[in-house]
């Protein structure tokens, strides 16, 4: 009887320590996980493809993402677009099977384009993180778009070059702080041309490259110009059909760059925007016409961070002299929702790293040298003169000039109006031209893309 009882006994044992083993694994598989954490979620599953819009910032994306990999095992691949094709990759790569699954759109006009992709950042940790709904882009009240830099652009300038200038005998001005408006810009630049084998320069502005590496700066950004002021006068921040309002003062510009530069107007389809950033860099010319991101470019070479400066693009606006610079977010990070539930969630874990983790910081920050609209980079600050120089405008009170190119139509509106410029540059083409591409283009654009669907506001 007692020989029963011991045997009865060891196997309620038994049986007891099985329910406690099946306990402690029930138990672990019931944690609730935060969905959209990367902190929460300890098994990681899918994989990460980003498609990104910037090639100069190509090789610190592919940093991070073997950092991510490193770090957590998810597979993460990054590809660049080439300059100016982004729009068109992104529709290439969205009809393959192993689609990026998170990808860029170019402001409201790229998110009615991509819109049908596009996954509700509503919940999203990243979502939680950004400091203001200004930096996010919504579609019937959910969050599909956000900003990931805040950018600022305008007429870059190299110090030393003005400087030996302001001493000539014929000088128009001798300080900086006198070129405050179109006139004198052209002045300055005029004396710069005429003096540039005394002051040693090639020219007083870059070349104004018109193949796709660069023409986005003249057919977008500087286009941004007209655009913004008729915007202004009007009390819109959109339209079906622009009016041309400023063009006069867009060629009178954009007549300038071409004419006091370092390369004959006939050469510029053949010029890159490596080009210009050697020809500023190395110390051949006064001005370059790009943003607070060029510096990755120009760090390194002749020109010293002491040395540089910003300047707003004037093009002789009334009250241009209280103008600052062009200062916005293009383009913002959307997920794919059509991807699978896996990388999905591993997408959104790769970018609240990206925005959370020392590393995605500092690289984002530093080597990339971002200004970000997320409330986790306050410590992370880049190491760019150019961005402090935006941040110096906004302090003295002169107006930021917002990035109304954004309402662009279409880009065969942009490609259209580059066209029209490059013509014009090379003498093969009229004035007119570029009118009709900007005006007549931008209605017969507008109504191809979005119908009887008004993006007006």
């Amino acid at each position: 009887m007692k020989k029963k009882t011991q045997k009865r006994n060891r196997l309620i044992a038994l049986l007891l320590a099985g329910v406690t083993v099946i306990s402690v694994f029930s138990g672990c598989g019931n944690r609730k996980k935060n969905k959209n954490s990367f902190w929460g979620n300890h098994k990681k599953t899918g994989k990460v493809y980003y498609l990104n819009f910037k090639p100069e910032q190509a090789e610190q994306w592919k940093e991070l993402a073997a950092g991510y990999t490193k770090e957590t095992g998810v597979k993460v691949e990054v590809e660049t677009a080439a300059s100016g094709t982004y729009e068109s990759t992104l529709k290439s790569e969205m009809a393959k099977n192993e689609a990026p699954t998170m990808f860029q759109v170019k402001g409201p006009l790229g998110l009615f384009s991509e819109k049908d992709y596009c996954y509700d950042l509503s919940d999203s940790a990243v979502y939680k993180h950004v400091k203001s709904d200004d930096y996010v882009l919504k579609e019937k009240n959910k969050v599909v778009g956000i900003a990931y830099v805040i950018e600022t652009y305008g007429i870059i300038y190299n110090k030393k070059i003005l400087n030996r200038y302001f001493k000539l005998p014929d000088a128009e001005i001798h300080s900086i702080s006198e070129l405050n408006n179109f006139s004198t810009l052209k002045k300055v630049a005029n004396g710069i041309q005429e003096h540039k084998n005394e002051l040693g320069v090639r020219g007083a502005f870059t070349s104004a490259g018109m193949d796709p590496s660069s023409d986005w700066r003249y057919k977008i950004h500087l286009a941004n110009l007209p655009i913004y002021y008729e915007y202004k006068d009007k009390g819109i921040t959109s339209t079906d059909a622009i009016q041309g309002t400023y063009l006069n003062n867009y060629k009178q510009i954009f007549d300038l760059y071409i004419q006091d530069s370092t390369t004959d107007p006939f050469m510029l389809s053949s010029k890159t925007g490596e080009d210009a950033a050697f020809e500023f860099a190395l110390g051949e010319a006064a001005f370059y016409q790009n943003g607070t991101w060029a510096y990755n470019d120009i760090k390194g070479n002749s020109v010293a961070d002491e040395d540089l400066g910003m300047l707003p693009i004037y093009i002789g606006a009334d009250g241009e002299e209280d103008q600052g610079l062009c200062t916005g977010c293009e383009y913002y990070w959307c997920v794919n929702k059509k991807a699978s539930e896996e990388d999905i969630q591993a997408t959104l874990d790769f970018m609240e790293w990206c925005i959370t983790s020392e590393k995605g910081r500092k690289v984002i920050s530093e080597e990339m040298g971002f200004i970000t609209p997320f409330k986790t980079f306050e410590d992370y600050l880049p190491k760019n003169p150019l961005v402090k120089i935006s941040e110096e405008y906004i302090q003295a009170g002169k107006f930021p000039v917002s990035w109304n190119f954004l309402t662009i139509p279409s880009v065969e509106w942009e490609n259209g109006v580059g066209s029209a410029l490059l013509e014009y540059a090379q003498k093969t083409g009229t004035w007119d031209a570029v009118v009709h591409a900007f005006v007549d283009g931008w209605k017969t654009e507008y109504t191809a893309v979005y119908g009887e669907e008004s993006m007006i506001s």
